[in-house]
């Protein structure tokens, strides 16, 4: 893949305060929900890059984009910008778009932990390599 083919942020930082509002004060369920997994994002390596993007919290390596979160009335999704590459054994991964694939998680819901953070890991190490 060529690097121009990358979904690239200038503007990602270490911490995004407009991130940090995104999630709240901890009263919203679905948003308590997505930050779980976006600090799983956050926690991938040293050089994760955060800002908001279409108006959730996206996870870049430096100025690329592996993942997102973002939160709906009753579900979470847990986004992954080349998703469509990366291995799902679980068969978590929802989408048909050419590169973007989405994880689905409901509070209370038979969620694949293990296979939710082996993409998020697989997504990181996958951008890694692209850069």
């Amino acid at each position: 893949m060529e690097p121009d083919a990358l979904f690239l942020f200038s503007n990602a930082v270490k911490r995004d305060p407009a991130v940090e509002a995104w999630f709240g004060d901890g009263d919203d369920l679905m948003r308590n929900l997505a930050r779980l997994w976006f600090e799983r994002m956050r926690a991938c390596g040293r050089d994760v890059r955060e800002l908001l993007h279409d108006g959730h919290p996206t996870a870049c390596v430096g100025e690329a984009a592996f993942g997102y979160v973002n939160a709906f009335r009753a579900h979470v999704n847990v986004g992954f910008f080349f998703g469509a590459a990366l291995p799902d054994p679980a068969g978590v991964l929802a989408g048909s778009g050419k590169r973007m694939r989405h994880v689905k998680l409901r509070p209370g819901g038979d969620t694949n932990e293990d296979a939710v953070t082996a993409l998020i890991a697989a997504a990181y190490k996958d951008i890694r390599a692209r850069r």
